[in-house]
């Protein structure tokens, strides 16, 4: 059979229905809890299944269809198992699911108007929904990015633009200006530091309280700062730190800013959804304050990966961010706004990711995503006041979000070093057993286990089975 018409086989909804009952398979398999969370094989032992030549000739799509059941499905992480409590990777709606077929099929790039008409002001569109819940005017815009990485490595490119408008041409200079962050940071400011060339050293960091910026100490940094006469091209305040969901005081952070004409931008790839929270909006009071936001709809809106964004509160510094001239593709339009995104954008060739954002808020609403954030904040509370009812645990933290740290203290061991090494392999042995899958981190120079509540699925019955199935799992240990 010639390619067009293998082609033309699968275009049928027969072929299609070979993949789509896959992830209908999964997502019933999962509704109950039972079976596996994840896999037991380690990465060898997968990789194995897949040592093979490439292939060179055609294969019926059934025969595929099955492969992908055996070999990536089966032993993949089940995210919608209620009993998985780990990254923070949503378990995806289902309308926003099927809406990827659609992105898939019509492959439009959102580089520039033309090659993609609909999806491009959708894109909009919904980008101007998100300004408005932030609370900023017309001139505000942004993108969709592939995460909080990219979207903070943006705005501070915009910030960059702004205090070294030459930089795109004649680098940062001898002296280029500081970076201010909390010590809880994500990754990705730091990062950004060093890929934007003005270096890790550069990025000054302020201690935390309570797991969250430092407001006293971001003003004395600040007047330090400015003592000492060094310029500050940004400050970057966190809403929903990683490792324990705590919110910086933004109203605080925001108002030190405005005073002194600072760049600020807010992280919130995890917590600004709460911007859609009746319960928990008041996490973000001061957000309006930001010139800059990272935001993940895939995080707490549970969309699939992915869906970033990136926005601004003047839409002309993030163009200013992209100091290039590509005829080939961007075209001036007798100087009325372009409808391009791609000139505001680090991608060119990008997916139509804001679809499935766009379906996500017509079947489901705004309330109804806002509602989910709720529910999802309100397992991690719950889960909190289990652990306050047992002597085997102790929580480090009260949640503000969907995420707790604690930490497994079984009786009769004290030493502080040896609970660190036995938290660390509890993890190990618990996501091995297939029971459950959480995830770790270092908090206060201490190792404690850490959940993340993405599925809406997972109820107060599984958190109970969670700390029941650590506590026998440890009692291997001990």
């Amino acid at each position: 059979m010639d390619i067009l018409s293998l082609i033309e086989s699968d275009a049928r909804a027969d072929a299609g229905s070979l993949f789509t009952e896959l992830a209908v398979a999964y997502l019933a398999g999962t509704r109950d809890g039972v079976g596996p969370v994840s896999t037991p094989l380690d990465a060898g032992e997968i990789a194995r299944r897949f040592d093979e030549p490439l292939p060179t000739g055609a294969r019926p799509l059934e025969e595929v269809a099955r492969r992908v059941a055996r070999d990536v499905v089966a032993d993949a992480n089940r995210l919608y198992h209620p009993m998985y409590v780990g990254h923070q990777v949503s378990a995806p709606l289902p309308a926003a699911v099927w809406a990827e077929v659609v992105t898939a099929a019509l492959n439009q790039s959102q580089a520039v108007w033309e090659m993609s008409p609909t999806t491009t002001v959708l894109e909009r569109r919904v980008v101007r929904w998100m300004c408005d819940l932030v609370g900023w005017g017309e001139g505000s815009g942004g993108t969709l990015t592939s995460g909080g990485t990219e979207a903070t490595f943006t705005a501070l490119l915009a910030a960059r633009a702004a205090a070294i408008p030459d930089a795109w041409t004649d680098g940062v200079g001898a002296e280029p200006p500081v970076l201010v962050c909390g010590e809880h940071a994500h990754y990705a400011v730091s990062r950004a530091a060093g890929e934007l060339g003005i270096g890790m050293r550069n990025a000054v960091v302020v201690p935390s309280a309570g797991h969250r910026m430092d407001a006293d100490a971001l003003e004395r940094t600040l007047s330090d700062l400015d003592l000492s006469g060094r310029r500050v091209m940004a400050v970057v305040a966190t809403a929903g730190h990683t490792a324990t969901g705590a919110f910086d005081d933004l109203a605080r952070v925001g108002e030190a800013c405005r005073r002194r004409g600072l760049w600020l931008h807010v992280d919130g790839a995890h917590g600004a959804s709460a911007l859609l929270s009746a319960g928990h909006r008041h996490r973000v009071q001061g957000i309006e304050l930001a010139r800059s936001l990272a935001w993940d709809p895939h995080k707490m809106l549970l969309l699939p990966l992915s869906a970033g964004m990136v926005l601004v509160r003047d839409e002309r510094e993030l163009a200013a961010a992209f100091s290039q001239q590509a005829p080939y593709l961007f075209h001036a339009r007798g100087g009325e706004p372009s409808p391009d995104m791609g000139p505001r954008s680090f991608q060119c060739s990008r997916r139509a990711d804001a679809l499935k954002l766009w379906v996500a808020l017509q079947r489901y609403g705004a309330d109804g995503l806002g509602a989910a954030y709720d529910l999802l904040c309100a397992r991690a509370a719950a889960l909190h006041g289990l652990i306050a009812g047992r002597d085997d645990f102790a929580a480090a933290h009260e949640p503000e979000c969907n995420i707790l740290c604690f930490r497994w203290r079984p009786a009769g061991v004290d030493d502080p070093q040896l609970l660190d090494r036995l938290n660390l392999e509890l993890r190990e042995r618990y996501n091995r057993s297939g029971e459950g899958w959480i995830t770790t981190t270092v908090l206060d120079g201490r190792r404690v286990l850490r959940v993340t509540i993405m599925n809406p699925r997972t109820a107060p019955a599984h958190l109970e089975r969670l700390l029941d199935g650590l506590s026998r799992v440890g009692a291997g240990l001990h």
